[in-house]
């Protein structure tokens, strides 16, 4: 049919023709067929408003999901402002919410608490959706939202412009640089290609449309410019544009009347998330947007996945799924919540993984679930992750090596002081900068988070304890292996500068001391949590102005407050509650006044002009078994003698649970005594060999028990397992039930014992000696190990390279050219 066979063109049959397209190609042959509509460069304008905005658009997110992301936060922010205008709120005006949250609960009310309720959430999800089409493996994506719709006069204001700050005085939407949308066209596979129609929420006005591509350069402009620009379609010098009641445009639950949609063709989704993009690609949004303001629906189709019957799934963030819908992969959560002069406020959400779920391992179900993104901690703006580290933070930074794969940590940035958030993140919003305030920040998080006595700290103490065994073998197995090093002074060379070694020093004798019998404490009552709490106690003597406790200059004190409630009221989906803490009193000493200058006398100060922040830095921990802990620490202006008084408030229902007491400011801490040093072994310092077996055998550990413990599969197929924490190398776990060693005894008749055993010793030690200087070596000469994973390269650890080289012919190479053949012959003559 000729669109334009009569003087009015059917621009709703062009609009049904590009949407029908299921991907580039089509739309190529489309173009192809109505020359008088695409072929003028008449009917064609620069995207932006200016050929010279290609290098904006092309520097945007570096992935296609994160640029997907911008797409969906702009529908979010579209459905946020028809709710305001609905509601007769000016967005701009002062009665408009500040804060995103604030606009769900305004615009929402009664309405959101019901949408952890499965039936509720995708009748809100279907508001937003975004739906495949076209060829299993050549994609074309949907976006639709139900939002405030734009005339077709306002879309080269709005969706075709580009750094205009449309958004940037509305406060409670996403959005504010007005580019970040564009980066998704990169993607339209190999010419850019994006649908995009709108019609005003109110009914008024027709649907407006255009397509958006790159423009292909003519042979003469080839030979004159450098590149090319990005264009959208215009007819007549303005939008095309056509009334409508309704459209069947494929949506769930309902026909298109207002709101937007785009369609992206031939988009290029990563591996991983090419599939059911209801499961697939769903996975991977739910990890670029952690807690979404409002529900998003992702949709397949029976025609490209006939045989899948769950096509419709609603997206509500990774928070909810982590706390609520795939709670059994959770062995604990907990969150930290910072007050702090360097940035104002932050919380951190920890998830530390289970190394089981229903009886079998989880490692590789975990990382395809929670990790698809290779995003390990996660740094977010109103639910929204604007950057990230790799699991390369968890192992040079906090040092926590046993948790590298089994943990997930969530840094929300909104409530930071802006001066500060502003240097954390590149406007595309999908990773953070090289500035000071990010070196800052990494600082900030490596000390607070992996301090020693924190909940980190003590999971992966819980769970080194749960694999360790006598030590009486190893310490005599160290003992054996370690003769020869101490002879060769080259060797003690290499590693000393690796390994903290120290020899033996002669003890005088010591007279045998009888033992001292210490009491034992009576069994306490397991801990019994409520759901909201009954009372709040802090520890310690507080009588009228008798301080509390003191806070070292320089340093920090936790406070602890015993309470009833579940360790999960601060940060669970349903019902949270929160700790306050008020500043009712200042009493500076003498010598300080308000502004830091000198003075004779200290006194009180009117602790109304002053916030915690001013005095404090606070650190809140959620609830562990009936404690809270809050650590504090002064501000660098605070000196000896300073005294503070706190309100610490529970929130529960009725009313709070209060603490009211002062702390004092006191002198630093003095420098702790040395403790006496227990007799050293020889060369104390080198790791620990400790031999596993698939059946259970005294001295040594299982394959079940490593994984259960620390999550770390082992198969016939594993011959060592390193285990540092931090950059030091803490145990060497060695496989006796390795196929390597079984297939290289199989090669001898009628084994003897002493062959079994030699061959056993032998091998055991090749491997503890080869991975410890393996380790040392590489960790000497101060080598970064990467691997190409997904067409990046990801940091390696040392000790999984190693580990890797065993599993891959190196374990082989020790066994059949050290020696062994020539040695198992002789013993068997």
């Amino acid at each position: 049919m000729d669109l334009f066979s009569t003087q009015q063109p059917d621009l709703k049959n062009l609009f049904l023709q590009l949407f029908h397209c299921s991907e580039e190609q089509a739309i190529d042959n489309l173009i192809g067929k109505y020359p008088s509509v695409f072929a003028s460069s008449d009917n064609w304008k620069p995207l932006g408003g200016s050929a010279n905005m290609y290098g904006v658009i092309e520097n945007q997110q570096a992935s296609p999901i994160a640029a997907l992301v911008e797409k969906i936060t702009n529908s979010i922010d579209a459905t946020l402002m028809r709710k305001c205008y609905e509601a007769g709120v000016d967005p701009k005006g002062a009665d408009a919410p500040r804060t995103m949250e604030a606009a769900v609960k305004q615009f929402y009310a009664g309405q959101a608490e019901q949408w952890d309720l499965p039936s509720f959430r995708k009748k809100q999800a279907e508001n937003i959706q975004i739906i495949a089409s076209g060829p299993r493996m050549n994609t074309s994506l949907t976006i639709y939202d139900s939002g405030e719709g734009q005339h077709p006069d306002k879309f080269e204001d709005t969706f075709l412009s580009l750094l205009r700050g449309n958004k940037n005085e509305i406060h409670f939407v996403q959005g504010k640089y007005n580019m970040g949308g564009s980066g998704a066209i990169v993607f339209c596979g190999k010419r850019g290609y994006q649908l995009m129609a709108s019609r005003r929420y109110d009914g008024s006005g027709p649907l407006g449309f255009t397509l958006i591509r790159e423009h292909p350069l003519t042979k003469q402009e080839q030979g004159s410019l450098k590149n090319t620009w990005y264009e959208f379609l215009v007819l007549d010098g303005k939008i095309p544009s056509f009334p409508i009641t309704e459209l069947d445009l494929g949506l769930v639950g309902r026909s298109f009347t207002t709101g937007s949609i785009i369609k992206l063709y031939s988009y290029s989704l990563p591996p991983g998330s090419r599939s059911v993009i209801s499961r697939d690609l769903n996975q991977s949004l739910n990890e670029f947007l952690f807690e979404p303001a409002l529900p998003i629906l992702t949709v397949d189709t029976k025609e490209r996945y006939p045989d899948d019957k769950n096509l419709e799934r609603p997206l509500f963030g990774l928070k909810r799924r982590l706390e609520q819908d795939d709670k059994a992969y959770v062995e604990e959560n907990f969150v930290e919540d910072f007050t702090d002069a360097l940035f104002g406020k932050m919380r951190v959400a920890g998830y530390v993984f289970n190394t089981k779920v229903g009886g079998k391992s989880a490692k590789d179900s975990i990382q395809r679930e929670f990790f698809k993104n290779n995003m390990t901690v996660l740094f977010s703006m109103n639910g929204q992750v604007h950057g990230h580290y790799t699991s390369e933070f968890i192992t040079r930074s906090l040092k926590l090596n046993l948790l590298k794969n089994h943990l997930l940590l969530h840094v929300d940035c909104t409530n930071m002081s802006y001066e500060f958030r502003k240097e954390l993140f590149m406007a595309s919003r999908d990773r953070l900068k090289g500035s000071d305030e990010t070196t800052k920040l990494r600082q900030f998080l490596a000390t607070k988070l992996g301090k020693a006595g924190g909940r980190l700290a003590e999971i992966e103490k819980k769970r080194k304890d749960s694999i360790a065994v006598d030590g009486g073998d190893s310490k005599e197995l160290l003992k054996n292996v370690t003769k020869n090093i101490q002879m060769n002074p080259e060797l003690l060379k290499l590693l000393g500068s690796t390994f903290k070694l120290e020899e033996k020093k002669p003890q005088p004798d010591k007279h045998d001391k009888p033992e001292k019998k210490v009491p034992s404490k009576p069994a306490s009552e397991p801990f019994k949590p409520q759901r909201f709490p009954t009372f709040l106690k802090v520890r310690g003597h507080h009588d009228g102005d008798k301080a509390l406790t003191g806070i070292p200059l320089g340093g920090e004190k936790t406070v602890r407050f015993d309470t009833d409630v579940e360790n999960q009221y601060f940060n669970r989906v349903e019902e949270p509650g929160e700790l306050k803490i008020a500043l009712l009193g200042v009493k500076r000493a003498a010598g300080k006044n308000t502004n830091g200058s000198s003075t004779s006398s200290g006194g009180n100060l009117d602790a109304t002009a002053w916030a915690v922040e001013d005095v404090l830095n606070v650190n809140v921990s959620s609830p562990q078994d009936g404690t809270i802990r809050v650590t504090m620490n002064p501000q660098k202006d605070a000196q000896v003698g300073d005294a503070v008084q706190l309100k610490v408030s529970l929130t529960a229902p009725g009313e709070e649970l209060e603490e009211i007491f002062w702390v004092k400011i006191a002198d630093k801490d003095a420098p702790p005594k040395p403790m006496p040093q227990p007799e050293e072994e020889p060369l104390q310092g080198l790791p620990e060999p400790v031999f596993m077996y698939k059946e259970p055998k005294d001295s040594a550990l299982t394959w079940d028990q490593m994984e259960e413990a620390i999550g770390v599969s082992v198969n016939h197929d594993t011959v060592v397992h390193p285990m540092a924490s931090g950059e030091n190398l803490e145990k060497i776990y060695i496989n006796m039930d390795s196929k390597v060693l079984k297939s290289f005894r199989s090669k001898h008749r009628n084994i003897t014992e002493v062959q079994l055993e030699i061959s056993g010793r032998k091998y055991w030690t090749a491997v503890y000696m080869h991975t410890l200087f393996l380790y040392s070596i590489t960790k000497n000469r101060k080598y970064q190990i990467t691997q190409t994973k997904a067409g990046e390269q990801d940091p390696v650890d040392v000790a999984d390279y190693i580990k890797d080289l065993f599993e891959n012919f190196y374990s082989e190479f020790i066994l059949n050219f050290g020696g062994m053949e020539e040695m198992m012959q002789g013993l068997g003559e």
